[in-house]
């Protein structure tokens, strides 16, 4: 899939590294799907996929106790999921997801980052239909084939395992997500140095460097948005 997935990951984490931004974004999104359904990510799968990508920010579990009990007590803030698709420079593809208690405000806030950045929104499907939804979940100290000798003797299939410097990235269907994590834990590997669902472009592109300098800034503008959750494109940075 070649979508260098630490790098990814360490460029968000170097962006946020000074800002509770990140943190407060995993505040909402455990306190909706604790809403959702019970507070109990044993019971809750959302949840505890949530819980698990909070965990590989290193988010305070004094954040994440606080969203609970919210979940768990009398709070009527409701928010809505929602799904924006646009087109950065030169025809590059970007989808946004948000969690939000005033549509109006992020649909307007999303908007403005696509158009004051060389950008412009779509349709619904418009853009998505070149993503597939996947998990994608890497491990620490491990070889490609020992993960998948662990995976085969779990029987549980994966789309693609890739050695990305000293980690083993798993990239699966989402409804394998739990399944993959069950069979490294089964193995005694309970740490993981990523672990989400998220949307992976089918083909990536190449921007010329002034194209490039612009989409950057498209998707800093977006994931400044303090209703964006997360920002999906098929750039090749």
């Amino acid at each position: 899939m070649g979508r260098k997935w630490n790098n990814i990951k360490n460029k968000k984490a170097t962006k946020d590294a000074n800002t509770s931004r990140v943190y407060a974004k995993f505040g909402v999104e455990i306190y909706v799907a604790a809403k959702k359904g019970e507070p109990d990510p044993e019971a809750n799968r959302a949840l505890k996929v949530v819980l698990e990508r909070a965990k590989t920010y290193n988010v305070p579990k004094a954040i994440i106790d606080r969203a609970l009990e919210k979940a768990k007590g009398s709070s009527d803030e409701n928010y809505v999921e929602l799904r924006y698709e646009g087109f950065g420079p030169n025809g590059s593809m970007v989808i946004v997801d948000a969690l939000t208690n005033n549509v109006n405000r992020t649909a307007a806030n999303v908007r403005a980052a696509f158009t004051k950045n060389g950008g412009n929104m779509g349709v619904n499907g418009s853009v998505a239909y070149m993503f597939d939804e996947t998990a994608v979940i890497g491990v620490a100290d491990k070889s490609a084939d020992e993960v998948l000798e662990l995976l085969l003797e779990a029987d549980v299939d994966a789309r693609d395992i890739v050695e990305e410097e000293d980690t083993v990235i798993v990239y699966a269907a989402p409804e394998q997500f739990h399944a993959v994590q069950e069979a490294f834990k089964g193995a005694g590997v309970t740490d993981f140095t990523v672990a989400e669902i998220t949307m992976l472009p089918q083909t990536d592109v190449e921007l010329p460097e002034d194209a490039q300098v612009t989409f950057e800034k498209l998707i800093d503008a977006l994931e400044d948005q303090e209703d964006v959750q997360q920002v999906y494109h098929n750039v090749d940075l």
